[in-house]
């Protein structure tokens, strides 16, 4: 089969009844994250709040965000919304829009901790979420990548991107919460922190410019 043959195939996406079943599979995961996400919400931000910890707390809001985005996909793929060129777009302006949000609250947050010489305390139990989190997550990117890229979706592999930057931002995170744990270095929370902020942000200009999509 030539190339231009494998190509035009796979920008017209796959047949109906495959697509289906695609679309399903879409859903079903995105269902199963949200699920999760709604665990590490509570966890990070009740943990957050005890220590006095902004990374852990904006970890939690990127919980938020992340079953925004999956919510968006469930949206995209009920009714005939799911080849939708607009509807796609749409969803990545909003998903853009939420990232503004957390970027705001860490960059206030942290900054405000770090002028103030704020002093988190330990949290044992974010340290496991986030060494939870880590390995996991790429699994579920990996799937709903997958099922994007046989989908033609731009917006599914950018739903998808957004649990990798979940697991990016776990290992920061663990990094942070351990060394302010075992070497007292109070300044590591808020500086990771930042760094959560940063990721966020080249993340929400991205798919507000509709750069994340590598579905061919």
């Amino acid at each position: 089969m030539s190339t231009t043959v494998q190509l035009q195939r796979r920008l017209q996406g796959p047949p109906p009844q495959d697509r289906a079943a695609l679309e399903r599979r879409a859903k079903l995961l995105a269902w199963s994250g949200n699920a999760w996400h709604v665990v590490e919400f509570a966890i990070a931000v009740g943990a957050g709040i005890a220590a006095g910890s902004v990374a852990l707390v904006g970890f939690g809001i990127d919980s938020v965000i992340e079953s925004l985005a999956g919510g968006v996909i469930v949206w995209l793929f009920s009714g005939s919304r799911g080849s939708s060129h607009t509807a796609e777009r749409r969803a990545q302006q909003l998903i853009a829009a939420s990232y503004a949000l957390l970027v705001l609250y860490i960059a206030v947050e942290a900054t405000r901790d770090l002028l103030g010489s704020h002093h988190p305390e330990a949290s044992w139990i974010g340290v496991g979420l986030a060494a939870f989190t880590a390995p996991t997550m790429p699994l579920l990117a990996r799937a709903k990548r997958n099922v994007g890229r046989k989908l033609n979706s731009s917006a599914t592999v950018s739903e998808a991107s957004q649990n990798m930057i979940c697991a990016y931002l776990s290992i920061a995170l663990l990094l942070g919460l351990l060394a302010n744990a075992l070497l007292g270095w109070w300044w590591a929370d808020p500086i990771s922190a930042l760094a959560i902020a940063a990721i966020a942000a080249k993340e929400g200009v991205d798919s507000w410019r509709g750069d994340s999509c590598d579905c061919c």
